[in-house]
């Protein structure tokens, strides 16, 4: 008995006795954050920081990647009940199997997060988008609809082609537009007396297509508008949060935009100077977003073959995207870490999804290639929009928008095939580029790390995203 009793003794201050840890690795957190598990993924890189004798910026990336997981979270942020809820409307027998065979066929987006599955936020809303046979359901279901935006484009873009058919000239239809752009921070956002940074969309003073730049208001009165060397266009300005406040930051402007059409079809192509800095930039990689993967390569050779003409193969390329890819409501981009690549795995893209496709496709066929965004200012349709430009040589640079692609609601050839080689006068350009810099530089990661529009906020204590603060903006034409 009494050697029993020493073993037992023995065992529980065994037991008792601090384990010894295991030092975390980077690998460790690349697997709970591949699998979902993001509570401990975030757990696990504090641990690693603690543990490390790390640099300011090594910390910064791990925090980083917090940031993101966080933000995948609050885009998937939708359970079974409520996407059957939405879907119910027009299959009122929706099933399971009818659920798993849409996400087998990418229909319906979703993800593992600590465990379950959550479906992106507008999930269910893309379905109607991205498969046929729903798509005809609630057409069928809520009976014919008014495109605001087709409406515009059916008298605006015949009006443009024909006038710069006769005259040969490559601008028309300028339009005036006077906006009235603001974010709101919700109320305790911030501590009361704490400084908010705020960077507002302008726009850009050096585009051919923008003229006669006014800004009329502006709610403080040592704002800053960035350098022309900036990609990013804003008005950048600094206010004090108040205990139980909203904080709106505001600006009104006027401008006039211009259409533009090239009628490339008519013109002989030069080939290009393929020594010059302009080719050697724009037809280059430029990680992460345009690379050329195995996926790009394999997209080029089905789709360009041995065309040699650059306008026809950057119209073959226009094309394909336009018809493969339907647009569908977009993930953060901060959340995706190739967005060519997961248009492609995913079927579908939203405009700066397909827009960066493009870029990549253009590139590695060497067309110079470049990234334009800003706002789509259509009566009735204004929204965040980006699209592109791509350089002819003895032309310039030629506009084109692939989220607007074919128009099919003409046979006109200049019509239908618009949007290869120009773009319509309703149009704000505030970026050149994209993932730039801002001016000044913000501290901590941007709420879109990649385009620039709705604006930016940040604080001592981080980033501001978008939970937090609401964008709003008004537009009167003359």
């Amino acid at each position: 008995m009494k050697h029993f009793l020493s073993i037992a003794l023995f065992l529980l201050i065994c037991s008792c006795s601090p384990q010894q840890h295991q030092p975390v690795s980077l690998a460790q957190i690349d697997t709970e954050e591949t699998a979902g598990n993001f509570k401990q993924a975030a757990y696990l890189i504090d641990l690693y920081i603690a543990e490390n004798d790390l640099s300011e910026d090594s910390v910064y990336i791990l925090n980083q990647r917090k940031d993101i997981m966080h933000r995948i979270v609050l885009d998937f942020d939708k359970d079974k009940d409520s996407v059957i809820e939405y879907i119910k409307k027009y299959y009122p027998d929706v099933n399971d199997e009818m659920l798993a065979g849409w996400e087998e066929k990418k229909k319906l987006e979703y993800k593992i997060i600590e465990g379950e599955k959550k479906y992106f936020d507008r999930a269910a809303s893309n379905l109607f988008r991205l498969d046929e046979a729903a798509k005809a359901r609630k057409s069928e279901v809520n009976g014919p609809s008014t495109d605001a935006l087709a409406e515009t484009l059916k008298v605006h873009l015949p009006d443009v082609t024909s006038t710069l058919s006769k005259t040969g000239k490559t601008q028309a239809a300028p339009v005036n537009m006077t906006v009235k752009y603001a974010v709101t921070l919700e109320a305790n956002a911030v501590p009361d007396g704490e400084t908010v940074r705020c960077w507002l969309p302008f726009p850009r003073e050096d585009n051919r297509r923008q003229s006669n730049i006014k800004l009329l208001a502006v709610n403080d009165n040592n704002y800053i508008i960035a350098p022309p060397q900036y990609a990013h266009h804003t008005v950048y300005m600094e206010k004090i949060a108040k205990k139980d406040e909203p904080l709106t930051f505001s600006l009104e402007f006027s401008y006039t935009s211009v259409a533009e059409w090239f009628n490339l079809k008519s013109k002989d192509i030069q080939p290009y100077d393929v020594n010059s800095d302009l080719y050697k930039t724009y037809t280059a990689e430029r990680s992460p977003h345009i690379v050329f993967t195995d996926s790009i390569k394999a997209i080029s050779e089905r789709i360009v073959g041995n065309e040699t003409n650059p306008f026809r193969k950057m119209q073959k390329i226009w094309e394909w995207v336009d018809a493969t890819y339907p647009w569908a409501g977009a993930r953060e981009y901060s959340t995706i870490k190739n967005i060519p690549l997961y248009v492609a795995e995913s079927g579908h893209g939203d405009c700066g999804q397909v827009t960066l496709t493009f870029l990549a496709l253009a590139r590695y066929n060497g067309i110079p290639a470049r990234w334009q965004s800003g706002f789509m200012m259509h009566p009735n349709s204004k929204n965040l929009h980006d699209w592109s430009e791509f350089y002819i040589e003895g032309i310039g640079w030629v506009p084109m928008d692939e989220s607007f692609g074919v128009n099919f609601f003409t046979d006109n050839e200049d019509v239908r095939n618009f949007y290869s080689n120009g773009i319509d006068a309703y149009r704000w350009v505030v970026n050149n580029d994209y993932s730039r810099a801002l001016f000044p530089e913000k501290i901590f990661l941007r709420s879109d790390d990649v385009d620039f529009q709705r604006g930016e906020l940040e604080w001592k204590g981080g980033n501001l995203y978008y939970d937090k603060w609401d964008y709003h903006f008004d537009i009167s034409y003359k």
